[in-house]
């Protein structure tokens, strides 16, 4: 059986609610943060005709005898084919709430119901779908809409949308229905307009889209390949192009259960999509919207092939940001999560990069960033790893311990807001420094031992430097008095 959506990530939003997110960029793009925007609401589906629409009424399906219902379903199916104007208030307002009754009875007839799913039902069923969900999105309300801190545009026609989404979702969910006469009429057209739709504002709209499409990769094995390209399509221009898409963490969503059901070994395809995909989406700036799907397709991947965890904390070594500590935190425990499901045989081949990046965490001038890191020294399994190697990744990260326990200067970070005063983060420091020493003390007091002869020295060349650079300026200051002659030459 295909899987199911991954529980972890597919904790994200009801269908009724945005995600609140925290901001990832430091150097925003606008100069003023704006106000919250009460919602707004846009459709693209209008009418261009001003005649009012009338639809004439039917009798209800369960009110007729069995043998006619599947006929009496399928005039209801073309009469739901009628689509109104939801920016005009006003109008239709009898014929809206008919086709809303309507549908809400084609919703509860193919849940319940049995034998009304005829061959002829699928071409009129897929029909309905398209005339209602397949539409030009409509511009969002701001030239530069900003997921993070835009309010978004809802659909104004989702009260008969919903209803639309709700009905294909049971169709396609239904015992009686049949693959293999559903992929005449839903193909690679149909996905491909389905994908479209991904980039709505209304996040409603994209979690139903998101059951829907794993529904269609579930059940038509033909079309599988296609979704996997045309996803594989959409993430590269929105890194390479555009770094605007509102549906790509719906869409890691699907990926994370897809890959869940890769098949070992895996393809030379699916290698590439992670390693030229899914890990330069790291460089965007609103990564903060879907790294957690992320970080699962990509923990997912690591599970299914333990070799491709050196490419992988490479190519995130390679992306590290340099001038967002937000970012920084949300990599820090991305690596985490790779780090608990590593094979010590691969740990080996990226011990020294890899705590090279988390020396400099340790001493970033930000809280947050240097706390995270010395949190991994909570997590058991990581530090059984750093126990079995401590000979090699002690020395890379002694030095910056030692000094930060010694010489830490309050000034660095004293710019930064903190809930937690800089003496945290040296306490921290002292628990590290107190089981690396436990681990191996013999390195240990080689390296104290170092470290302090090397700090001697250049303290020395310190001392030496500011001597030669006095004897400098007096030189100087000697030549620009005999310049202006006060002093005889």
């Amino acid at each position: 059986t295909f899987p199911q959506l991954p529980p972890t990530v597919a904790a994200a939003q009801s269908p009724t609610t945005s995600p609140s997110v925290d901001k990832v960029d430091g150097f925003s793009r606008k100069s003023v943060r704006k106000a919250k925007q009460k919602r707004s609401q846009s459709s693209s589906q209008f009418r261009s005709q001003g005649k009012p629409i009338e639809l004439t009424p039917l009798p209800l399906l369960k009110d007729v005898p069995a043998p006619e219902q599947p006929e009496l379903f399928l005039k209801k199916l073309q009469q739901c084919c009628t689509v109104f104007d939801f920016m005009d208030t006003l109008s239709d307002l009898k014929m809206k709430e008919y086709k809303r009754s309507t549908l809400n009875e084609l919703v509860d007839y193919v849940t319940v119901s049995r034998g009304y799913l005829t061959e002829q039902a699928y071409p009129e069923v897929v029909k309905m779908v398209s005339h209602n969900i397949f539409r030009t999105l409509p511009p969002s309300d701001s030239n530069e809409f900003d997921p993070e801190e835009d309010e978004p545009t809802l659909e104004a026609s989702w009260p008969h949308l919903q209803l639309v989404y709700e009905f294909f979702i049971r169709f396609l969910e239904s015992q009686e229905f049949q693959p293999s006469i559903a992929k005449k009429y839903i193909d690679q057209k149909f996905v491909l307009q389905l994908l479209e739709l991904f980039d709505s504002e209304d996040p409603r709209e994209r979690d139903y889209l998101k059951t829907v499409l794993h529904r269609i990769y579930g059940k038509f094995l033909g079309l599988r390949a296609f979704i996997r390209k045309q996803i594989n399509n959409i993430f590269l221009r929105f890194v390479y192009e555009t770094e605007h898409f509102n549906g790509v963490a719906e869409l890691l969503e699907i990926l994370g259960s897809i890959i869940n059901g890769f098949a070992l070994p895996l393809k030379a395809e699916h290698k590439q999509f992670l390693v030229k995909v899914l890990i330069p989406l790291h460089t965007v700036r609103s990564l903060s919207l879907f790294h957690a799907q992320l970080a699962y397709c990509i923990v997912q991947f690591l599970e299914k092939d333990p070799t491709l965890t050196e490419p992988v904390i490479r190519g995130l070594l390679k992306f590290w940001p340099k001038t967002c500590s937000q970012k920084e935190v949300m990599f820090l425990g991305e690596l985490e999560e790779i780090l608990d499901v590593i094979e010590p045989t691969q740990f080996v081949k990226i011990q020294e990069p890899l705590f090279k990046q988390i020396s400099r965490c340790v001493s970033s001038p930000h809280f947050q960033v240097a706390e995270r890191a010395l949190y991994y020294w909570n997590n058991e399994y990581i530090m059984s790893l750093i126990e079995e190697n401590s000979s090699v990744i002690l020395p890379i990260m002694f030095a910056s311990l030692y000094r930060i326990s010694k010489d830490y200067d309050h000034s660095v970070m004293s710019f930064c807001p903190s809930p937690l005063p800089p003496r945290a983060i040296v306490a921290l420091v002292y628990n590290v420094l107190k089981a690396f020493m436990e681990m191996n003390s013999t390195l240990f007091d080689e390296l104290t031992a170092t470290y302090k002869s090397d700090r001697q020295r250049e303290k020395k060349k310190e001392k030496e430097r500011e001597e030669l650079w006095k004897k400098l300026e007096d030189l100087e200051l000697k030549r620009g008095l005999r310049s202006d002659g006060i002093i005889p030459t």
